[in-house]
């Protein structure tokens, strides 16, 4: 019953004949025969074309690597020096290289392979237009939707070429100030004052005040009796000064000698003197609570007084009231008080006196 189902399912077919069939296979053949050169050096082009690119990218790679080797291995000499802690930050210089080869070796991988790939379609005879439009496209797309991750990583990639802050510096980014613990491409890591740590967009600074680089100022202003002698003030203080200069380690955090600005204010209860000193980065604080306190023992001892604020106001003294202790006036005393006339006696009329 198969046998007799099948014929029945479809049209009948013409039988092939034996040189049909021939022809066909001598066909094939011929077109195999006509393209195969063809065909090899498509794919002999398409294999040279990924192993150049293969080669390329890791000797690239390899010499991306070196370099930042040979810097790492350069900031770790300088950091063994007399001046290699004030002058280098390793960790700062290891991870921006870090960063920056690591940048570079994905740019150079995405250009290489990328242009080898489309080398490739183009040795098979692919239309690329169609595939690059459609390309760019979907990259807007991407980009619309993950713009604020597209201006996080753009923005971390200029800070780290730039070096505007690395590891160690103490920074305000406008949302958060404390010193950088992590520098990345896409947040950068601060502890604040109070151990707290915060995680910052790079695309989110808008400003950065790096408080580490250069020189920092450290500023004091005393506030003396305005009776005090100034050229006696400014005596004590260079003497302090001078001496803290020579004094270890303030000898290597001032930068500069302690100058005496001159007054700043003069009220008519204080007179105030400003200081101020190039310090090293960072040690402005430091410089300025060490300033105060030598400066305080300096006037102690030399008799000259500081004061601040307000001066408390003098208790006044009023003198005794002699009628303090005398009772108070009764009202019978006075013989026209509404008391002293009740309590009169009643004269009678003087009819009943008769």
């Amino acid at each position: 019953m198969s046998w007799s189902a099948l014929p029945a399912a479809g049209p009948p077919s013409d039988p092939v004949t034996l040189d049909e069939a021939a022809d066909r296979a001598n066909d094939a053949a011929s077109w195999v025969e006509e393209n195969w050169a063809v065909w090899l050096s498509t794919g002999l082009r398409m294999v040279l074309i990924l192993v150049i690119a293969l080669v390329l990218r890791h000797v690239i790679r390899r010499a991306l690597t070196k370099l930042i080797d040979r810097m790492n291995r350069s900031v770790q000499a300088v950091e063994g020096s007399a001046l290699g802690g004030l002058l280098v930050n390793a960790e700062r210089r290891r991870q921006r290289s870090e960063a920056i080869g690591s940048v570079l070796r994905s740019v150079t991988s995405f250009l290489i392979l990328g242009t080898a790939a489309l080398m490739m379609l183009g040795a098979l005879n692919i239309n690329l237009a169609p595939l690059l439009a459609s390309a760019g496209v979907a990259g807007v797309a991407l980009g619309f939707g993950a713009r604020n991750l597209v201006t996080d990583f753009l923005s971390g990639v200029f800070m780290i070429l730039e070096d505007q802050y690395g590891v160690g510096d103490t920074i305000d980014a406008g949302v958060a100030s404390g010193e950088v613990i992590e520098v990345g491409l896409r947040v950068t890591k601060l502890r604040g004052d109070n151990g707290e740590i915060w995680y910052v967009r790079n695309g989110e600074v808008k400003r950065i005040g790096n408080l580490s680089q250069g020189w920092a100022t450290a500023g004091v202003d005393v506030m003396v009796r305005p009776t005090e002698d100034l050229e006696t003030v400014r005596t004590v203080i260079a003497g302090v000064a001078e001496k803290m200069a020579k004094d270890d380690p303030w000898n290597e955090r001032l930068w500069g000698p302690v100058e005496v600005l001159g007054l700043d204010a003069v009220l008519l209860d204080s007179m105030t003197v400003r200081l101020s000193a190039k310090t090293m980065p960072g040690q402005a604080l430091g410089v300025e609570r060490e300033l105060r306190w030598r400066i305080k023992r300096a006037f102690d001892e030399a008799g000259i007084q500081i004061v601040g604020g307000l001066l408390p106001a003098p208790e006044a003294t009023t003198a005794a009231d002699p009628a303090a202790g005398v009772s108070a006036p009764s009202a019978l005393a006075s013989p026209t008080s509404p008391q002293s006339l009740a309590a009169a006696p009643i004269t009678p009329p003087p009819n009943l006196a008769k």
